[in-house]
């Protein structure tokens, strides 16, 4: 099982590095278009709107196609759009390319989980948390050669449709190594035509995920800001703040696989969630700088496994394939959810308070923790002895 976790480790890295070049860039194309934030936002709106319109029916896709063969033409998709994105010259046209980035990213991003949790039933390891470890580590690849292709006066386009070929190529050598699920799946399903039921138990589990996501956007929207205008800090110092955060999902992540066996999925999550707790309101409320850094080290490490938990345990249901597509569109809900609701709650009570509300979320996960308990360990092992025998 080792060549196929690598596949999908590569492609989950290639994924992160089109998010990663692609917010690198953003002052560039501000800059060329001439625009302000609010257009910016209704342009970045596009985009997960997008996202939010293709994940739903991508489980049926896979189901139908394979994960291998969706992988390979929405990725194709979300490369062009994200050159496209570097090149446009109107708002019009970057709110084009950003809805038909989303569209064909947030379909790739369920199609790879789909694979990973099938990767990881037939070896029967949790892997998972490695391969968003690896979309981390792709992510800061990808905006690191931004920074750097900015620092030299590189375009964005230019720099965007190169980011945008090598992503594709890393993807390709991945997609190499992939195992078809679809084997077996149709009995395991109760047939093609067998219908999706939305249980009580993936309704819980997209409710976690959902109060993950908005946790840990929330950092990535606002933590900077705050820790600037909020708590006195330069913006290089807050910037900083954000930055430990970040380093401290993609360890936690790396980790996350020893972690789980060690405590069991659901253990893993509830610990990391009480961490969460005391990061968020170390970062609000804590006197001191050191403190404050601190407390964003612990809300990374402790919001960094749910997400990939989340996916596992809808990956363990009779349908993972639409179960993970619901489960992820749930959590990708928070794009249009969280940022609005934080700003209007921060405009009201000011925003360190606003954020300091995310301790209600992260105390929801760890008493929503036993829903992601690990299932149906003889399904796993019948999964992973045909996959083995191919």
């Amino acid at each position: 099982m080792i060549r196929p976790a690598l596949g999908t480790a590569l492609v989950f890295t290639a994924s992160g590095a089109v998010v990663g070049g692609w917010v690198a860039r953003i002052p560039a194309v501000v800059e060329r278009l001439g625009i302000g934030p609010g257009e910016l936002g209704r342009a970045l709106l596009a985009l997960g709107i997008g996202s939010l319109v293709s994940m739903p029916v991508t489980g049926r896709a896979c189901r139908r196609f394979g994960s291998r063969a969706w992988v390979a033409g929405t990725s194709i998709v979300a490369t062009a759009a994200l050159a496209a994105a570097g090149f446009a010259g109107t708002l019009w046209a970057l709110s084009g390319a950003l809805f038909v980035l989303g569209l064909a990213y947030g379909s790739w991003d369920v199609a790879m989980n789909v694979q990973g949790s099938f990767v990881d039933r037939c070896a029967g390891k949790e892997w998972m948390p490695r391969y968003h470890a690896c979309w981390s580590l792709g992510s800061i690849g990808g905006a690191a050669a931004g920074s750097l292709a900015a620092r030299t006066g590189m375009g964005a386009g230019t720099h965007l449709a190169i980011a945008a070929a090598v992503s594709l190529a890393v993807t390709y050598a991945g997609l190499a190594l992939y195992l078809d699920e679809r084997a077996g799946a149709e009995e395991a399903s109760g047939g093609p035509r067998a219908r999706f039921r939305v249980s009580r138990v993936i309704l819980l589990i997209g409710l976690v995920t959902f109060c993950a996501t908005v946790a840990e956007g929330a950092a990535g929207d606002w933590l900077a800001l705050y820790l600037h205008t909020g708590r006195g800090l330069s913006q290089a110092d807050a910037a900083l703040g954000y930055t430990m955060f970040a380093v401290a999902m993609t360890a936690g992540r790396f980790a996350g696989s020893t972690a789980v066996a060690r405590l069991g999925r659901a253990g893993a999550v509830r610990l990391g969630a009480l961490l969460g707790v005391a990061g968020i309101a170390a970062a609000v409320l804590a006197p001191g700088t050191p403190p404050v850094y601190a407390g964003a080290l612990l809300w990374g490490l402790g919001i960094c496994l749910v997400f990939p938990a989340a996916v596992s345990a809808a990956g363990e249901t009779d349908r993972p394939a639409d179960a993970i597509a619901l489960v992820t569109s749930i959590g990708y809900g928070s794009i249009l959810v969280g940022p609005p609701l934080i700003g209007a709650l921060a405009e009201v009570i000011g925003l360190g308070r606003a954020l300091l509300g995310l301790t209600a979320l992260s105390a929801a996960i760890a008493l929503l923790a036993p829903v992601l308990t690990t299932r149906a360990p003889e399904r796993r092992d019948q999964e992973g002895s045909a996959s083995i025998a191919r």
